[in-house]
């Protein structure tokens, strides 16, 4: 199933959603992602349009990681 028109957005409404999160990209940071395939997008009249999942996907909550899942020494040398 395609996604709605609603699913693109501008790369200012992109940078405005990063903003509202406390994260500062301006747009042209986020068209050079787009081009360099980092974020999938599209072009029509001379506008490029990202996904808007995929830049709130840059802002999800962080995963937490157990401690026995890190690497054995990792934190040996840390004094606190």
């Amino acid at each position: 199933m395609a996604g709605s028109a609603a699913d693109w957005i501008t790369l200012a409404e992109a940078s405005d959603i990063l903003k509202a999160a406390n994260v500062h990209f301006t747009p042209s940071t986020i068209g050079g992602w787009a081009r360099a395939g980092k974020l999938q997008s599209i072009k029509l009249g001379g506008r490029r349009y990202v996904k808007r999942g995929q830049v709130r996907a840059l802002i999800s909550a962080p995963r937490s990681v157990r401690a026995g899942d890190l690497q054995a020494g990792l934190f040996e040398d840390w004094t606190g």
